[in-house]
């Protein structure tokens, strides 16, 4: 296949392949010179220019380290996200590129686990309820799913952040899947909880009106201690950069880590509820 023959607004890969043979070409490289660059074979190189590949996210930075537009507008990693992640919320692919170079992580969850939190199977029952009704694809579940791997990997690096994670209590309450799903949900949190760059703490309902918020919000600090919030409304994500306007979520945040039970207590309950479970 040709790709001048494909028309980029055909389908996701096509526009995403359309463009990295144009850049390729306006640097005057063969796909050859392309893939020894990548670290990837010139047949991987040709199926993504035709629309054949999607690509991965581990490829689409590749090419931006090889062509260095890395954290650019033009990244190639933002417009696999575009294309990619279609039925995401406005505002959380961008917030996702963020979170993967972030120090520090504070994040408040309800109802369910958060994404960096989820076992693959918890994940994949959200994804699959979606498809029933009717808000997304099979396909888009597929990547949503695949989604939540990417940013639990990328948060594997050799100096990891700093993890701090309010759960309310409505999320480790709220049945997801069958018991087996719930049993290894509840077994992964455990886990979470042992490791040394984090802290998980469960906002019990008594906290009332002292819970200080009443939606989903997650806090990132950047490696130049740049700080960022991200909020979602039904329709829209928010990434709020301005200092000014972050810090008092921040102090917000740790009201609600003040009031929330301590990470022992917290273990203890979410013990309580796995033994429960057959």
């Amino acid at each position: 296949m040709n790709i001048k023959d494909l028309n980029p607004e055909s389908s996701p890969a096509a526009a995403f392949g359309a463009r990295l043979r144009t850049v390729r070409e306006a640097r005057g490289w063969k796909q050859e010179d392309l893939a020894a660059r990548m670290e990837y074979s010139s047949t991987h190189i040709s199926s993504v220019e035709t629309g054949r590949k999607l690509p991965t996210l581990r490829f689409s930075r590749s090419a931006d380290r090889a062509f260095g537009i890395t954290d650019s507008a033009e990244s190639f990693e933002r417009l696999s996200r575009e294309l990619r992640h279609g039925s995401l919320l406005e505002g959380f692919p961008e917030f996702v590129a963020y979170e993967g170079r972030a120090v520090e992580i504070r994040l408040y969850e309800v109802g369910v686990i958060p994404g960096l939190l989820q076992t693959r199977e918890y994940a994949t029952v959200l994804a699959e309820s979606a498809v029933r009704r009717g808000a997304i694809s099979p396909e888009q579940a597929d990547e949503r799913v695949s989604l939540v791997a990417e940013r639990q990997g990328a948060l594997d690096r050799r100096t990891r952040p700093l993890v701090f994670v309010v759960l309310d209590e409505s999320c480790i309450r709220r049945p997801i899947g069958d018991p087996s799903v719930m049993a290894a949900q509840f077994d992964h949190l455990l886990a979470f909880a042992e490791l040394p760059n984090t802290v998980l703490q469960v906002a019990e309902f008594a906290m009332g009106d002292r819970r200080p918020f009443d939606l989903p919000v997650t806090i990132l600090t950047l490696p130049d201690r740049a700080l960022m919030s991200y909020a979602e409304s039904a329709q829209r994500g928010h990434l709020e950069r301005e200092s000014v306007s972050v810090l008092p979520v921040l102090t917000a945040y740790h009201q609600l880590q003040a009031e929330a039970l301590s990470q022992a207590d917290s273990v203890a309950l979410i013990s309580q509820l796995r033994k429960g479970i057959p």
